[in-house]
């Protein structure tokens, strides 16, 4: 889960990308990156400059994610974008219980994480509170 957990996070970093691809109309056509003016590149670069800047301990997090990002198939990337927007507009609260709910799935297969979300779903809001106090996520370890 802690997978799904990064890959979320570089999904939020590269949001304002996103971003500004969904603002364009749809019949603009943008030029290649080269062709860019240095106020657009910049524009799409600043929010990831200031991240790597402000966590150093996240850089090798961060580089891990981009190069898994450049190698995923198209329709993954498009998943992955849906999953940012939804993760935007979740409450800390919602996060939280995403975050209990990606670890308790983790390593499971398919079935199983099906079978569990379907339990999950029948759950009421007192059961689920119930059961994410007994499952709390385990602290990601800091590096040193």
């Amino acid at each position: 889960m802690s997978r799904m957990i990064r890959f979320t996070v570089l999904s939020l970093a590269l949001l304002p990308a996103f971003a500004f691809a969904q603002a364009r109309p749809a019949a603009t056509q943008y030029p290649e990156w080269d062709k860019l003016t240095p106020a657009q590149r910049d524009a799409l670069i600043t929010p990831l400059r200031e991240r790597w800047n402000t966590n150093p301990d996240d850089r090798a997090r961060m580089l891990e994610r981009a190069q898994r990002w450049k190698t995923m198939p198209h329709d993954q990337r498009d998943r992955a974008g849906h999953g940012m927007q939804r993760w935007e507009h979740m409450s800390p609260e919602q996060r939280s219980e995403a975050r209990a709910l990606f670890h308790a799935m983790r390593g499971m297969e398919k079935e199983q994480r099906k079978a569990f979300m379907a339990q999950w779903r029948k759950k009421n809001p007192q059961q689920r509170a119930e059961w994410l106090k007994a499952h709390p996520v385990p602290e990601r370890p800091q590096p040193h």
